[in-house]
């Protein structure tokens, strides 16, 4: 009769907790991401801190008192960028956006700026898109390689790398960017 009564509790508490186990498992699904797409830009954005028309501008500079290794830039100063996106190096080239942001300097002994900059389109098949970059580097650097952080538009979410190519000239600073930027 004991056996019994045990053999009766194990069927009751088996069929009160197998629904319960029913709702919490389903058969594994795998993820199924969105497909990404690459697209490699290849544009030029002009910088000017002084003549008649500048694209940069100081906001903020240090108040410094001892001796300053590098009076035009010292650590510190902040600068307001709204550049032009142009298809070529001329300043006449068609333009194509903007880039908006800010540079930094931040190195005492070499001169470095941390540069924020959105590269904003205004025509083209990116029309309405934009991509952001961020990086430290130093200034006497022709060559170097900055991140992609994010963008909106068709660059939503994007990420990847761009090579700038600095190149003075009489009119200012035309720097060269190849951008890869991978997003949705």
């Amino acid at each position: 009769m004991e056996e019994n009564k045990i053999l009766w509790l194990a069927l009751i508490l088996y069929m009160i907790t197998a629904p319960v186990y029913c709702r919490y498992y389903s058969p594994t699904v795998p993820y199924a991401s969105s497909r990404k797409k690459v697209s490699k830009l290849h544009f030029f954005f002009h910088d000017r801190i002084s003549g008649k028309n500048p694209t940069s501008v100081l906001i903020a500079r240090p108040n410094i008192t001892g001796v300053v290794q590098s009076p035009s830039l010292p650590f510190g100063s902040l600068f307001a960028v709204y550049d032009p996106l142009t298809v070529g190096p001329e300043p006449t080239s068609e333009v194509i956006g903007h880039a908006e942001g800010l540079y930094v300097s931040s190195g005492q002994d070499v001169l470095t700026l941390v540069i924020y900059l959105d590269f904003g389109f205004t025509s083209g098949s990116f029309n309405g898109s934009s991509f952001s970059l961020f990086s430290r580097n130093p200034v006497t650097e022709n060559e170097r390689e900055v991140a992609v952080v994010g963008g909106r538009g068709k660059f939503r979410m994007g990420r990847g790398f761009a090579h700038l190519k600095t190149n003075e000239t009489a009119s200012g600073t035309v720097v060269e960017c190849r951008a890869t930027v991978v997003h949705h």
